[in-house]
């Protein structure tokens, strides 16, 4: 096996075990709808609905992929229940490919954006300072050099835990004190990154979501500020969400994409939860891709999100 297959199926098998709660919550759920039954039927379309919905899956995309599974049905008259779990892992993938999510393998950046920006939105308490610290070890990995922008000045807090991050991963964080301007912290981190010819900044963000209008008004503030340093920048809008909220993911997806422009989603927190279908709700209700997911403590353990492996993991 070469070295390359080999951090492949570690990779497989992190995707796999991490998914294990969502995995068995459905499956045990599809084995005893469809026992006793030999084909696909309207009872066991409405037993597949219920599941779905209580996976986290969501209202509106469940009836999508119920809706898929019934054209399936009308189309080839007989539908065995043994067939059920393929046809929902091409279905499934087919919504994400309509959601514009890439089977993402490698920690590449693209050649034309010197440095690539990312801004990092989303919530306190979801894994935001944890995946932007994994985030930055990934791409240093990858050979990439990495700058880190601590613009969430509102807690005292946050600029702390970006500082620990950066001197776990071996990366520069810029920063300045409590309160200051964030968009003036972006600013410096933009200038220092390009003056040392950096490939990759990420910049962190305040996460709080009661004030609209303030949080909204700050991500424009910022957007302008980096723009004067980076003129495309920023190249990416990531949100970070708490899988194991369910729901509650879905809202603050909302929330947050009703004050900014989200270009990509990282969902953590998947492997300690059965409501990892939240993955595709959420996709799907945003038409925003899923890039990474959080499957484990480990360094390791944000992974590239691959929607084939990723459904092929829920459905094995």
């Amino acid at each position: 096996m070469g070295l390359f297959d080999f951090f492949g199926k570690k990779k497989k098998e992190t995707l796999d075990k991490g998914l294990e709660k969502t995995k068995e919550n459905v499956f045990s759920k599809l084995a005893r709808a469809v026992a006793g039954k030999s084909k696909v039927d309207d009872e066991v379309l409405d037993d597949l609905e219920e599941i779905l919905v209580t996976s986290d899956v969501g209202v509106d995309t469940t009836i999508k992929i119920i809706r898929r599974i019934e054209e399936r049905v009308a189309r080839d008259k007989y539908v065995s229940t043994s067939e059920l779990n393929d046809i929902l892992k091409s279905e499934i993938t087919a919504l994400l490919t309509e959601n514009n999510t890439d089977d993402n393998g490698e920690w590449t950046l693209p050649e034309e954006a010197h440095p690539y920006v990312i801004l990092v939105v989303g919530v306190n308490g979801v894994g935001k300072t944890t995946t932007i610290g994994k985030l930055a070890w990934q791409f240093k990995q990858a050979g990439k050099k990495v700058y880190l922008g601590a613009a969430d000045t509102f807690r005292a807090a946050a600029v702390e835990q970006i500082q620990i991050w950066g001197d776990r991963v071996g990366v520069p964080v810029v920063k300045q004190q409590m309160g200051a301007d964030p968009a003036s912290v972006a600013f410096d981190t933009l200038q220092s990154a390009k003056a040392n010819d950096a490939d990759v900044v990420i910049i962190d963000t305040a996460g709080r979501l009661h004030n609209k209008v303030g949080l909204m008004n700050e991500l424009k503030k910022i957007k302008e500020v980096m723009k004067k340093v980076v003129p495309e920048a920023p190249h990416e809008v990531l949100l970070v969400l708490d899988g194991s909220t369910g729901q509650n993911a879905f809202e603050q997806a909302r929330q947050f994409a009703a004050v900014t422009q989200i270009t990509s989603l990282a969902i953590t927190k998947l492997d300690g939860t059965a409501k990892g279908g939240v993955v595709i709700g959420i996709s799907d209700q945003l038409k925003v891709p899923v890039k990474y997911i959080g499957l484990g403590e480990g360094m390791e353990d944000l992974q590239l999100f691959n929607k084939v492996q990723f459904v092929d993991s829920l459905f094995k």
